[in-house]
């Protein structure tokens, strides 16, 4: 991105432009959230039993013995430990484990695909709703980010987060405000992109270019009295 020396008040051409977008209910939002966290923690078992279906067979082929029980769990000696490692070191292990997960597979969920689908999830993409940035007119990974990150202070003001919607004049949750975001219904930002006369605003790399294009036009002729 590059450093502005100057305060810029592109925001203002874009809220302008927002103006009038219809917003997201709330139980559009609620169901695409329900739908999102189902959807998250599928895939995590899904991954997570891959993982251990492949890290098997790859001691299989080291050598190690095929486990064969007669019931469905494994053991941990299936997976190379040994009667050495005390259950108080596995359930401390595991324990961190989990709290890696916990912060690690929400981000990467909401905030990855919140980025690369340009403010739609899969349950907000069902549901027919999407963030939209109140500051660039492309959502960066940045503010996608924070936005997940949003959704655990949310959840740690037990709920009250989520319950802003219905006191914040523009339904802003937590989430939200941490990451200077609405969330609008797919039809408005539609009527919205064929009403405005450029869909992108460069605020990257694209910066420097706008400026010397611009020094480059020729002067506007003075109208003559």
């Amino acid at each position: 991105m590059v450093a502005m020396r100057n305060f810029s008040a592109r925001e203002t051409e874009w809220l302008l432009e927002l103006d009038g977008i219809e917003l997201a209910p709330f139980w559009r939002r609620a169901t695409a959230f329900v739908l999102d966290s189902v959807f998250m923690v599928v895939s995590l078992l899904a991954v997570l039993g891959l993982g251990a279906l492949l890290y098997l067979q790859i001691r299989v082929w080291q050598g190690h013995p095929v486990p064969v029980h007669t019931h469905v769990s494994l053991t941990p000696e299936d997976f190379g430990f040994t009667s050495a490692d005390s259950t108080a070191n596995l359930d401390e292990k595991g324990k961190r484990v989990k709290e890696a997960l916990d912060l690690l597979v929400p981000i990467f969920y909401f905030g990855l695909l919140t980025w690369k689908g340009k403010g739609r999830t899969p349950g907000k993409w069902l549901l027919k709703i999407r963030v939209v940035s109140l500051v660039h007119r492309h959502l960066t990974l940045w503010h996608a980010i924070e936005r997940a990150l949003g959704y655990g202070a949310a959840a740690l003001e037990f709920g009250f987060g989520f319950i802003q919607f219905f006191i914040h004049p523009y339904h802003r949750c937590v989430q939200d405000r941490i990451a200077e975001t609405i969330v609008v219904t797919e039809s408005g930002y539609q009527q919205m992109q064929f009403k405005s006369e450029h869909k992108l605003l460069p605020d990257e790399d694209n910066v420097a270019e706008t400026h010397i294009a611009d020094e480059a036009l020729p002067p506007t002729p003075k109208a003559q009295l």
